[in-house]
């Protein structure tokens, strides 16, 4: 495994970090849960991200009982906040009560006095971005986070908290990111680059369409990712016979390079150096330690090419928002 500096903080993460959304948030078994982040640790993986929102609070707890067990210092641990927490509407955002809450009831579920990295789910436009930028500060101030950083903030609003906060307060940025989502980069990897700001990319494995496992003309699977209501990517983005076809043409690609194509997949979103690390989710330990191998696998231009041309203009590669965000900024 190796492993790159995050943004502009000490932190040293691996470049395959295990994530924890549609997993570890009940979407499998306690056992199975235990057994993929154990995985983690035998596989060099030190970074395990995860959020409040996921099961409410549910892949909080699973990971609190189970990193307890570990040496603080040995693993670094991310979460986030905005996502709804409950029913009330107003149980949400980014305001300073809901920060200030949030890590609180964050930090209970972990078991833990501090988290490393702090980040805002989503960017919120109802909320005044000077309040959001004093209750992150103030969350650092107390020691309950090491770092802060955010998923999924347009240029606008990245360049809004630099100018009030300085480049020193956010060390990263997650994004949605792969072969198939490479809107990141017309704009957010070089504005964040700037002011040293590492990406931790979600997605890059486009919900595991980029396994290859979907198949063209075929209906989405019963019990496949794809299959739920809650997904966060759209099957109109990444799940189309055009898309898979693609992905299928990037299968042969892999076997002469001597990979697999979920490794090619990774390997691909690694070769930017303004990556810091890719978010992997696992069901099974072997997945775990399939996913890892990607690290330091390097492609060369050949295979960079033949990537390029077996997608066309498949992905999506103009800016747009993810799901969940909102553009604007709000100030006082």
């Amino acid at each position: 495994m190796r492993y790159r500096t995050l943004g502009s903080s000490d932190l040293e993460v691996s470049e395959i970090s295990l994530g924890s959304w549609l997993t570890y948030s009940g979407g499998v078994e306690a056992d199975a849960t235990r057994a993929c982040t154990e995985a983690a640790f035998d596989a060099g993986i030190n970074f395990f991200d995860t959020a409040n929102a996921y099961g409410r609070g549910a892949a909080e707890t699973a990971w609190g009982e189970i990193l307890s067990a570990h040496p603080r210092d040995s693993y670094v641990l991310a979460t986030k906040v905005y996502f709804p927490m409950s029913d009330d509407p107003a149980d949400r955002g980014l305001s300073a009560p809901q920060i200030a809450k949030q890590i609180d009831a964050s930090l209970t579920r972990l078991r833990t006095d501090h988290v490393d990295l702090y980040q805002a789910h989503r960017f919120d436009t109802t909320v005044p971005i000077e309040d959001t930028i004093e209750a992150f500060q103030k969350v650092v101030a107390q020691g309950k986070a090491r770092y802060i950083g955010f998923s999924e903030w347009t240029p606008e609003q990245i360049q809004a908290a630099i100018d009030l906060a300085g480049p020193e307060l956010f060390v990263s940025s997650q994004p949605q990111y792969s072969m198939l989502w490479q809107a990141p980069e017309a704009e957010v990897f070089d504005l964040c680059a700037a002011h040293d700001i590492s990406q931790i990319v979600w997605s890059p494995l486009a919900q595991g369409v980029l396994t290859g496992k979907y198949k063209p003309g075929q209906p989405v699977p019963e019990g496949s990712r794809f299959a739920s209501a809650d997904m966060a990517v759209s099957q109109d983005l990444v799940y189309s016979d055009a898309i898979l076809e693609a992905v299928q043409r990037l299968v042969p690609i892999a076997e002469e390079a001597g990979l697999d194509l979920p490794t090619l997949a990774l390997a691909w979103v690694l070769r930017r150096r303004e990556l810091a690390s890719a978010i992997t989710g696992a069901s099974r330990p072997e997945q775990v330690h399939a996913n890892a191998a990607a690290s330091g696998v390097e492609l060369t231009e050949d295979v960079l090419t033949a990537v390029d041309r077996a997608l066309g203009d498949t992905p999506v590669t103009e800016p747009t928002l993810a799901p969940g965000a909102e553009a604007g900024v709000k100030r006082r």
